[in-house]
């Protein structure tokens, strides 16, 4: 197989179903279902995380010219992008199913977002991370506005792209100084580029831009302030997507460029990452603790989370990569799983938006009431949770960095976080007093695709608190062979990684 066709078999499957889903549903009468599309798309997901599995067998693999790397670590966000995909597809099939859902364009733009998330996590140029950031970013800005003739939509998809821009801004000016600083915009190049630079502080600046650029794709204090109204105002299963996939997809090109990019500064960009990571767990958590609004509460949370999985970069290469991995994992599970609840509580309408409006859903439906509350205690920490061992594998990682003091901060903010969470958990299991509001947070039933998306997430969260063996291995191998070079740039047709003649050719 053709080392370009592989590198982007994932890639390919996804786009070609997203057009097929394009030409297919203008040939759907007005007042058909368009479930069949979000099967179709649930069908390419499944062959794109096939084939991203399939990639493993490879090893590492370098296509495209040095600008695509495939290895252990771009499978692993593959692997993740693809899952959560998944269960949004699954959560959001119903929510869609209406005459005014548009849920043809919904499929095909989720799939077309997915397409440049995963081809972030696979560059290691530069130029080629900025063009899957783009095909990223405008899916996820039209999906943001997605309750069309709702205000808070709109303005949520306003805010999004206007300080999206910024962001991109930021990241391209990052990438020009990075080029005038060591004459490359590749990754291995800046690597090299760093020992003979005669401008290291051009080189620490262009770093600071795209960590600048970034911060804002995955929340992170300073950089957050479009996060609560973005999420408030986006669809629920939109918003399930966009706080975990993307920023999965940010967090594997941060991590790719500051451990192998610039490896030499790591005791300058260190002390940058560690202010970021306290003030993002400390912004996010006291600004949840104001909140009265569910979606506004989670926005800041998940600006709280994006602190804690950025304490994994103080660690040493080794821990710090195979916990963020490891962390990057589990708060996509549980907070894909508390966002599919709470669409199946809300249903399209959202009218069900603050605590108030949750009290005694639990008791009305107890599934749906056990399921949020197991999440949110996995966003707390709590033991045989995926955010417990999450937690603890990025805070010992930090410690084993030497870094004791944002560890402590973190612990800190994990008991600060109890507040919020729990306030909602015991709001959920108190007895109604507002009829109305309950009637309306309980008038949507479970189908079999919602059952088996909030099995999967559910499962997902407790594993990787049980049993996070297998996970763990496969972030470990991501974080090794994130350090290794491509050593197979070409595949010769119908070679084998284990033959015994040789898999290059010349």
């Amino acid at each position: 197989m053709s080392p370009n066709l592989l590198a982007l078999l994932p890639e390919l499957i996804l786009t070609a179903f997203g057009v097929l889903i394009m030409l297919a549903e203008p040939c759907l009468a007005p007042g058909l279902s368009r479930k069949p599309l979000g099967w179709l798309a649930i069908i390419g997901t499944l062959a794109a995380g096939y084939a991203s599995y399939f990639q493993l067998r490879f090893g590492t693999v370098s296509a495209f010219y040095g600008t695509l790397q495939i290895d252990a670590f771009s499978v692993f966000f593959h692997l993740l992008i693809a899952s959560v995909l998944l269960a949004t597809l699954l959560i959001s099939l119903d929510y869609f199913d209406n005459p005014h859902g548009h849920a043809g364009e919904y499929f095909a733009l989720v799939l077309f977002g997915s397409v440049g998330m995963m081809l972030m996590t696979c560059s290691v140029e530069l130029l080629m991370v900025f063009v899957g950031l783009e095909i990223s970013s405008i899916s996820t800005y039209i999906l943001a506005g997605f309750r069309k003739g709702k205000a808070t939509s709109a303005e949520s998809s306003i805010k999004y792209f206007l300080l999206g821009s910024f962001a991109t801004a930021f990241f391209l000016y990052g990438i020009a100084l990075a080029f005038g600083a060591t004459g490359g915009t590749s990754i291995a190049a800046i690597a090299g580029g760093l020992a003979t630079s005669t401008t290291p502080r051009m080189a620490f600046l262009a770093l600071g831009m795209i960590i600048i650029g970034l911060s804002f794709k995955v929340s992170a204090a300073p950089f957050h302030v479009w996060t609560p109204d973005v999420y408030q105002g986006a669809p629920a299963p939109v918003v399930g997507l966009m706080s975990t996939a993307p920023k999965a997809a940010a967090f594997a090109v941060l991590l790719r460029i500051t451990f192998i990019g610039f490896p030499q500064m790591q005791h300058r960009w260190s002390i940058l990452i560690w202010i970021l990571a306290a003030l993002s767990m400390t912004i996010g958590n006291l600004g949840a603790l104001l909140q009265t609004n569910v979606k506004r509460m989670l926005a800041y949370s998940s600006i709280a989370h994006a602190g804690y999985l950025l304490a994994a970069f103080t660690a040493f290469p080794q821990d710090g990569i195979a916990a963020a991995c490891f962390y990057t994992a589990s708060y996509a599970a549980m907070n894909v799983g508390a966002f599919a609840v709470i669409t199946q509580i809300t249903g399209s309408s959202e009218h069900t938006r603050s605590f108030e409006d949750y009290t005694g859903v639990a008791i009305r439906r107890p599934l749906l009431g056990a399921l949020l509350s197991f999440f949110l205690l996995s966003m707390i920490g709590i033991p045989f949770t995926g955010g417990f061992f999450a937690k603890f594998y990025v805070f010992s990682a930090a410690v084993h960095g030497g870094h004791v003091w944002l560890a402590i901060v973190g612990l800190l903010n994990s008991g600060v976080a109890c507040f919020y969470y729990l306030r909602l958990i015991t709001v959920m299991y108190t007895r109604h007093r507002h009829p109305e509001a309950n009637e309306r947070a309980t008038s949507t039933p479970l189908s079999v695709p919602a059952y088996l998306g909030l099995a999967a997430t559910a499962l997902a969260t407790l594993m990787l608190g049980v049993l996070p063996g297998r996970v763990l291995n496969l972030a470990n191998r991501a974080s090794l062979s994130s350090r290794q070079p491509a050593t197979v740039p070409y595949l010769s047709a119908g070679c084998t990684p284990n033959s015994e003649t040789p898999c290059v050719k010349e």
